[in-house]
């Protein structure tokens, strides 16, 4: 059966980025196509430095009505950071940008939620149905939904069971910020990076890794053969050939960013795979679209 979910994500923080030129204003910093995306859809997306690495991945919304509004629901560590970036971006745009309180809040669900739900905003996750529903509102009124009719109610460790099974990363909790390139967490396969729009901070380090097919780190799934949690931040090897850190590990699987190359070198020649020394094994998500060699196989949720 599959895993339920009904939780708050309390490691969550929203920005609302609103006025007329809020979308132009995001598509000219974010990775993602802001300017096509529809009310009440989303799309990963990212905050780079000029060197193409990662300040702050984010899941952006548009809740635009009879003004033009999106949600930026990112993690709650990178929050003040983001918005300190975007307001220095934010020169004479028409935009308004506020870092949301505490008292809005982040919840995903497994159910569906009608887009006009009173009380709070409901989008499907963009990454993957599987991922069902983000909720974004208050928080007694998000608490009020997703108490009402799920066995799993407030386990937000469900909910990231899934997130890692299917192999989606998150800033601050699978990989640090200012470590990895977009293809190094997969964005350019999740729609995350938009190779055909206009520039954006960082694009030319990202484009050139695009056709030059540069990118031989991937983020990939590591499960240990016993089941068991290891620490955040222990090291995933191949015989003594480190690949990566990984992030929060849950039901016994983490990501980590690795070097397929080594990998596949390490594991041609018979060396065991390890995470923080426990025997393991490494998946890849099953929306893969890179090289992979015939030793790895891809994840089932």
């Amino acid at each position: 059966m599959p895993t339920r979910f009904a939780c708050r994500l309390t490691e969550r923080s929203v920005i609302a980025v609103s006025g007329q030129d809020a979308g132009h204003f995001l598509a000219n910093l974010l990775t993602a196509g802001i300017e096509s995306l529809p009310p009440g859809r989303g799309l990963p997306a990212a905050l780079l430095t000029p060197q193409g690495k990662i300040i702050a991945d984010m899941l952006v919304f548009n809740a635009s009505d009879e003004e033009p509004l999106f949600l930026l629901d990112t993690h709650l560590g990178l929050a003040d950071d983001l918005t300190r970036r975007l307001l220095l971006y934010k020169l004479r745009s028409a935009v308004a940008i506020d870092r949301l309180g505490a008292e809005i809040g982040v919840a995903a669900i497994d159910a569906e939620v009608p887009a006009d739900a009173d009380g709070f905003y409901a989008f499907p996750d963009p990454r993957d149905s599987q991922l069902g529903m983000r909720l974004i509102g208050p928080v007694a009124a998000l608490e009020s939904r997703i108490g009402t009719d799920n066995p799993a109610s407030g386990d937000a460790d469900a909910y990231h069971r899934v997130r890692i099974n299917l192999g989606f990363a998150e800033c601050g909790k699978d990989y640090l910020a200012l470590s990895l390139f977009p293809h190094e967490a997969n964005l350019d396969q999740i729609g995350g990076v938009d190779f055909h729009k206009g520039c954006y901070i960082g694009q030319e380090v990202v484009s050139r890794m695009e056709h030059r097919g540069t990118a031989r780190t991937r983020m990939m799934i590591v499960e240990t053969s016993n089941g068991l949690n290891v620490m955040a931040g222990a090291e995933c090897r191949v015989g003594e050939v480190l690949l990566g850190p990984c992030g929060e590990c849950f039901g016994g699987r983490a990501l980590v960013s690795l070097r397929l190359d080594r990998l596949e070198t390490g594991m041609k020649a018979g060396e065991p795979v390890t995470l923080g020394g426990v025997p393991a094994r490494v998946l890849a998500p099953r929306y893969a679209q890179f090289q992979l060699f015939d030793e790895i196989k891809f994840s089932t949720p």
